[in-house]
Formats: C-alpha cells, structure tokens, sequence
C-alpha cells in the first residue's frame, strides 16, 4: 500500500510518500522559519499564504521518482493546526484525491506524532486503522485531551 501523506499544520509544507513494502520511497519539506523570523513567531496568515505558493513544487520534489498513479491513498494532517494552513493542505489532498481516485484519509496531527515511531523498525507491531488489533502492545503511554 502505498501512501502520500501531506503536512501543512503550522509553518511546514511537507509531503512524503511511503510504501508498506518499500518504506520511504520520496519526501519533501519546505520550512517557513525565514518567512517568520522578523516577527518572533508564526504569522498564521502569511503561513497559509506561503503553502498555496509552495506546495505543488513540494509534491513534485517527493513524487519525482514515483509516477502519482501507483498512489493507493492520500493522508492528510486534518487537526489540530492553524485553520488556514491546515485548510491548504486539506483541499489539496481533496482534489489530489479525487483526480487519482484514491480514498483520503484525514490524521491527526499529535497521534501521527505517537504513531510516527512504528516507521523505523519492521519488527514493531503494526496499527491498522481499519482493524484495531487489542494485542498491539504500545511503548509509551500519551493521554491526548
């Protein structure tokens, strides 16, 4: 199975595609610091802005050894987030999803953080979001309010 995964929660553009088999096949980030630094922090609207302008060469740097049709399903960060860039980054994958014909899978931003570490070693249980498995047993514990 393979999945795009598109991140635009905050001061990112960041867009991977990962295979079950072949792991990590292309990735892609485009960081905003520059765009934010005279400011002190992240200026939400100057972020969303800057992900409009970014995010198609993001997903062509990570799609540039993969053809876009061998994409199985599009995963997207749906929360929590700045409205805006997260808005960018959802409708991106809407229409990306609708042009290939692959389901679109909206993550949560903290839980794809916690499930995040299960990429870098095969001899981790798996969590599948369609068929919890209740014997998978967890490393860490993360109460998420």
């Amino acid at each position: 199975m393979k999945t795009l995964g598109i991140e635009t929660s905050c001061d990112e553009t960041a867009i991977a595609v990962y295979d079950s088999k072949n792991g990590l096949e292309g990735e892609s980030v485009f960081s905003q610091i520059d765009l934010h630094a005279s400011y002190g922090g992240v200026v939400p609207e100057l972020a969303s802005r800057d992900h409009c302008q970014k995010i198609i060469t993001v997903l062509e740097e990570a799609t540039s050894k993969i053809d876009l049709e061998s994409i199985d399903q599009i995963a997207y960060t749906a929360g929590p987030g700045l409205t805006g860039a997260l808005l960018i980054g959802e409708n991106f994958a809407q229409g990306l999803s609708f042009s290939l014909g692959v389901p679109l899978i909206p993550v949560n931003h903290l839980e794809g953080h916690l499930m995040a570490y299960h990429f870098d070693d095969a001899n981790l249980p798996r969590y599948d979001v369609n068929h919890a498995n209740e014997n998978l047993l967890f490393q860490i514990l993360i109460l998420l309010f």
